[in-house]
């Protein structure tokens, strides 16, 4: 009886002791670096995600998010999760085109489409997921999902009408495919650090700034030091991602990679529909403090439109562009957005 007892002992501490094994294999700390700022609405948004993610793995899935760009530059955040400074990046593909220009066309699809909706589509249900991920792993990372806010609009300390009203318009614009477009307008585009943006527009070294949408902008600070914006949107709808370093990622469980994934598609959703009502409210608040908001023509947003498809075969110059670029016209004439 004594060896019966002693050999289930045994076979319980046996179990308990795998039970553990497996458990600390499974746990997964990711340290993950945002250029928001923790109280703007993308920031708690993303925070919302990292609650998410840690409540659904039970506790498998540990974060250590850094905002604001803490750790490194937000252009910089790719690069450091791929060497291993951190695990992974949630700021945005157009941040890495100086990489390659392919990264244009699954961070910042300027002139295509319209709503967050839209551009959730192509990455689900247009093949977008599966072309965009050939070109994320080629630099050793894995494209988990994106999470759109809509269109972008700006902040200026002069007006900003119409098309016209660009020439020689001095502007803060993130790196790539912008800087052509603006340039073709007649406005003057300055490529700075996201976390530059406040202290270039209160000393005047630049004029305006392309930061993100409206009611991220009102949580920036930006009008409280310029007085003009546009909105609705349409220069700019950015693909923010979740992009993680590969090999970190194929180290995670199925299930785990599966809870990170799962959870961007709700972030995507519940960052959209936050911000049709979020921005809404920021601009009847801005209205109501004397900021003067413009809705441009569609004369005016015609002239945008041109310019930004004329420069995506520009951008288009290496084998993964062209396919991306391919990619999003077939899904555009699909939704009847283009010809």
């Amino acid at each position: 009886m004594n060896l019966v007892k002693t050999t289930a002992r045994l076979s319980v501490a046996a179990l308990m002791a795998g039970g553990m094994a497996f458990a600390a294999q499974a746990e997964t700390v990711l340290r993950i670096q945002t250029h928001y700022a923790p109280e703007t609405v993308s920031g708690k948004l993303a925070a919302q995600y990292v609650d998410d993610i840690q409540t659904m793995s039970g506790g498998d899935i540990k974060v250590e998010m850094f905002y604001s760009s803490s750790v490194v530059k937000s252009v910089e955040t790719f690069d450091a999760a791929g060497t291993g400074i951190l695990d992974c990046d949630m700021t945005g593909g157009a941040y890495q085109t100086g990489k390659n220009p392919a990264f244009q066309f699954v961070g910042d699809i300027m002139g295509g489409y319209d709503t967050p909706y839209q551009q959730l589509s192509w990455l689900y249900y247009g093949g977008g997921l599966e072309a965009a991920q050939e070109l994320y792993n080629k630099y050793d990372m894995q494209l988990v999902g994106w999470w759109i806010y809509g269109q972008e609009s700006l902040a200026s300390s002069r007006p900003i009408r119409n098309a016209d009203d660009f020439k020689d318009w001095k502007f803060r614009s993130p790196p790539g495919m912008e800087t052509k477009i603006f340039e073709k307008l007649g406005a003057k585009p300055i490529v700075m650090d996201f976390t530059e943006i406040f202290t270039a527009l209160e000393s005047g070294i630049i004029d305006g700034a392309d930061a993100s949408g409206l009611a991220n902008n009102v949580g920036l600070g930006l009008y409280d030091i310029v007085k003009h914006a546009n909105f609705p949107g349409f220069h700019s709808m950015p693909s923010d991602h979740l992009a993680c370093n590969k090999a970190v990622w194929d180290g995670m469980s199925d299930a785990n990679r599966r809870i990170m994934s799962t959870a961007m598609m709700a972030l995507a959703m519940r960052t959209a529909l936050t911000f049709e009502k979020k921005n809404a409210e920021a601009a009847a608040k801005l209205r109501a403090d004397g900021v003067n908001l413009y809705a441009w023509a569609p004369e005016d947003l015609q002239k945008f439109r041109d310019a930004a498809q004329a420069s995506w075969p520009e951008f288009a110059t290496t084998p993964e562009a062209e396919a991306l670029v391919e990619s999003h016209m077939t899904y555009l004439r699909q939704l009847g957005l283009a010809k």
